[in-house]
């Protein structure tokens, strides 16, 4: 049974939102895939992977920002749309507050345990410990600056001022220019260099948003204070998703430091573009989700139930189908496309990237119901069965790999695991919403998913197996692909009722046009 989709206001706004991030994303993905090939071949595979690793430890500290991070987006998107001004300068005011002791904590971390792991468990080039050091600290300070800025993106978010993104990301791609401009023709030493400049482009790019959000919200003017009725909720809520975080952030680094254990640092940097690639992809729908989030939290605060639950349907086949639509011919023609963008290609690259993007794919299809689940502000099971789920990739990757297994079990782990993590998300987001439908949400969102991306992978997967690798084989397999997964998209996951505003909007179009 098809789901309705939201009222009209709501698609215009999701629409406007989702196009200014598309733009920002557009910018951001050139300038990375450009940059990330420039910044491995001028530090090297060995330095690169050094990067990648020290940066690494830090972020499993960050676990403690991510917590509240969902925390602070959840309680000021609440509040905005319960409309109680006084309470959301509360908010944004107790938020900081907390996000300034979760930078201390972590500090604190970084410089005691973090810093021991880091000089006596890692395995690092003797001749590359003193310079790793320093990127580990550059790295603190950036984790540090991320951390306090929480609050005022998560009010950027609340507010739907999508656009902001998209001019200051304009600023940032162009300031990552510099850096990749600054590394080939400094003489200092290059890995030092890039964590240096990194540092000084967060700080930038956070300066910007504090003062816009300054200007423009009166709320996120910070006034200290322990308002114990919005903190304790807000730590009760980040308490429990915590865990979830926790354990999230622990088998993402962990892993990394498990190939190190094993493999040493080359491998290292087959997970960094690995993840480089998937970070790209997985922004074509971050970007739409962003966009939808406010309203799935809007719509629950208000009690509009049904709209919940079919804006949450409907986001779940669009960003898997957006998702799809560029991971499809990633994953099929990883190898070319790989070599084409490096120069060198890391052993193990390809595979990282092709079982990355395709648990990326599963996020795309079920992630939106995390979402709903955050909104109701119940997420007590959801962290602990969740976490507990995901962190088990890391036991039994290091038994697997203990006994010579190949260094991709860790990410085919991965996948099944997060296979029975969304199982249990759909149950437990039923059990708080019990209006929710599981069988539609599988009829209207897994079913017709897998029924359309079958049909879609048929003409791409003949060019595939009947053409030698390059670029006539790359261009047919791409388009075939993109114009396979529109059709059958079309017609398959899109409803009745989305397909008549789809075709009106474009004949609108051709009609101005002439």
């Amino acid at each position: 049974m098809p789901a309705t989709t939201p009222k009209i206001g709501d698609n215009k706004r999701i629409a406007k939102n989702t196009m200014m991030l598309y733009f920002r994303m557009l910018l951001t993905m050139g300038v990375s895939l450009y940059t990330s090939r420039v910044v491995l071949n001028t530090l090297g595979v060995s330095d690169y992977g050094i990067y990648n690793l020290a940066g690494g430890v830090t972020a499993m500290f960050a676990f403690l920002n991510s917590s509240m991070s969902g925390a602070t987006s959840r309680f000021l998107t609440f509040e905005l749309g319960l409309n109680d001004v006084a309470k959301l300068k509360k908010t944004f005011s107790a938020a900081l507050t907390i996000h300034l002791l979760i930078a201390a904590a972590i500090f604190f971390l970084g410089e005691t345990v973090g810093l021991w792991f880091l000089e006596n468990k890692l395995i690092i080039p003797v001749d590359r410990m003193s310079t790793a050091r320093w990127v580990y600290q550059l790295s603190i300070l950036s984790t540090m600056v991320t951390i306090t800025q929480v609050p005022y993106n998560a009010t950027i978010i609340a507010h739907e001022r999508m656009n902001v993104y998209a001019y200051v990301e304009i600023l940032n791609c162009f300031l990552k220019l510099g850096i990749v401009y600054l590394l080939v023709i400094g003489h200092f030493d290059k890995l030092l260099l890039y964590a240096v400049l990194v540092l000084c482009i967060s700080i930038i790019i956070a300066l910007i948003y504090r003062i816009y959000c300054v200007k423009n919200f009166p709320e996120s003017k910070y006034k200290w204070g322990w308002d114990k009725e919005i903190i304790y909720p807000m730590l009760s809520f980040s308490g429990w998703n915590m865990y979830g975080t926790m354990a999230y952030t622990v088998k993402t680094q962990g892993v990394n430091i498990l190939l190190n254990l094993f493999f040493g640092v080359i491998v290292n940097a087959a997970y960094g573009v690995a993840t480089q690639a998937q970070n790209a992809v997985q922004s074509f729908s971050n970007n739409f989700l962003t966009a939808v989030n406010p309203q799935i939290v809007k719509h629950y605060a208000q009690g509009e139930i049904e709209k919940m639950q079919n804006l949450v349907i409907n986001a779940s086949k669009l960003s898997f189908l957006l998702l799809f639509l560029i991971s499809f011919p990633l994953i099929v023609e990883n190898h070319f496309i790989l070599n084409l963008w490096l120069k060198k290609v890391p052993d193990y690259a390809v595979d990282f990237c092709r079982l990355n993007l395709i648990s990326g794919l599963m996020t795309g299809m079920f992630t939106v119901l995390t979402y709903a689940i955050f909104a109701t502000g119940k997420i007590k099971s959801f962290s602990i069965i969740s976490g507990t789920i995901y962190v088990m990739v890391l036991p039994i990757s290091y038994f697997l790999l203990k006994n010579g297994f190949s260094p991709i079990i860790p990410f085919i782990i991965n996948i099944v695991l997060l296979f029975i993590g969304y199982m249990n998300n759909i149950r437990i987001l039923n059990k708080l919403i019990p209006k929710f439908s599981i069988s539609k949400f599988f009829i209207n969102v897994v079913f017709s998913c897998i029924v359309t991306i079958t049909l879609a992978s048929l003409l791409p997967m003949y060019f595939h197996f009947s053409l030698n690798e390059g670029w006539v084989r790359l261009i047919l397999v791409g388009v075939t692909s993109v114009l396979s997964t529109l059709l059958f998209g079309y017609f398959i996951v899109l409803d009745a009722d989305m397909r008549s505003k789809l075709t009106n909007m474009f004949l609108s179009r051709i009609k101005k046009t002439h």
